[in-house]
């Protein structure tokens, strides 16, 4: 236990150290006066020759995931009159080496959960939030070993509880002690990697952990541990794209594109589930069956609602309650839903 308490430790050390550095940051897209031709030249809304992305090998992620893998982007970016930007996808096992490819000026566009999200642009990156991903509200649980005896949330008080620290996990599970009149104060923490908290549980190192897909499924598959309660009517677990925001400013309708593309991809995955799952197998890492059964935990929209932006600003005070951030976020200037109106999303 204290190997993965130090590992983990070490993690969420990285995450900070990570978000301090984008003070300042910028994009650092290759630009060209001339992107377009001159018939065109009234449309001014993409300066880059080159536009870097970045993704992660999740579930979550699997409509950005399918869209590259079918040029949705690309396609998109020609239908607005620009077939001559070269498009490199990144992908990046978790948020901290992504968020350390960003410090260093090597991305422009990525995607993230909304704890981290706003722990970063409160500690200074120069960043806008331009669309939604997924969210899901089972695809995050609060999990007990499997011959536990707490049926209630209230029970947790002087429990032993594995969350990653910094996570949406984390402010999951400060809304569940919130509803049980408990605070993180009545609880022993156990910060560890999302991917050893089902061995955690099952083995009663902890006494409950709060585990995210695809572990979720993984580790109940095991019939060594249950769930006491899922984020239903708790938690969205949204995952918002954002880019930074001089890319953003210069490049408009590189961002209408990318909306457009997952879009695509979104209802991809809704009418063929079966057949996007067969093909993202090798780049996500779980059979084919699985992914498909996961799919229909999340809503792929890259749609922000009003109670979207009510849960960020929740988490942006979580953040500050939790001493993740000193600073404070406007939420409502740092969410331009104006990319989205401009794609023609205006609801899901």
């Amino acid at each position: 236990m204290k190997k993965w308490f130090i590992k983990s430790i070490s993690l969420i050390s990285a995450v900070f150290i990570t978000a301090l550095s984008f003070t300042g940051c910028g994009s650092t897209a290759t630009t060209s006066a001339n992107a377009k031709e001159a018939s065109n030249e009234e449309a001014t809304g993409v300066t880059a020759t080159k536009i870097r992305v970045a993704t992660q090998p999740g579930v979550y992620a699997a409509n950005i995931l399918w869209a590259k893998k079918n040029g949705y982007f690309e396609e998109e970016l020609e239908k607005l009159g620009y077939s001559d930007i070269e498009v490199t996808w990144d992908s990046f096992e978790s948020g901290p080496p992504e968020n350390e490819a960003f410090a260093a000026g090597e991305e422009d566009i990525g995607l993230i959960g909304d704890v981290p999200l706003l722990i970063a642009k409160a500690s200074g990156q120069n960043t806008v939030t331009f669309a939604k991903l997924s969210a899901g509200e089972t695809t995050v649980a609060l999990t007990l070993p499997e011959d536990s005896d707490i049926t209630d949330s209230a029970q947790l008080k002087g429990k032993k509880i594995a969350y990653v620290k910094g996570s949406y996990g984390q402010h999951f599970l400060g809304l569940v002690l919130k509803n049980a009149g408990l605070t993180f104060d009545d609880i022993e923490e156990v910060n560890l990697p999302n991917s050893d908290i089902g061995n955690a549980v099952a083995s009663k190192q902890v006494d409950a952990g709060i585990i995210w897909e695809p572990g979720l499924t993984a580790t109940l598959a095991t019939g060594k541990i249950k769930v006491l309660l899922d984020g239903t009517g708790i938690k969205s677990n949204n995952v918002f794209f954002f880019a930074t925001q001089s890319f953003a400013d210069e490049n408009p309708d590189a961002l209408i594109a990318y909306i457009k593309a997952v879009e695509r991809a979104n209802e991809d995955i809704k009418n063929n589930p079966q057949q996007v799952a067969e093909s993202l197998t090798e780049e996500i890492n779980l059979p084919a069956e699985t992914l498909e059964e996961l799919f229909v935990k999340y809503d792929f929209s890259t749609y922000i609602s009003e109670s979207d932006i009510e849960e960020l600003k929740d988490v942006e005070q979580f953040n500050r309650e939790q001493g993740f951030a000193e600073n404070s976020v406007d939420v409502d200037n740092f969410v331009n839903l104006q990319y989205l109106q401009d794609a023609g999303i205006t609801g899901k």
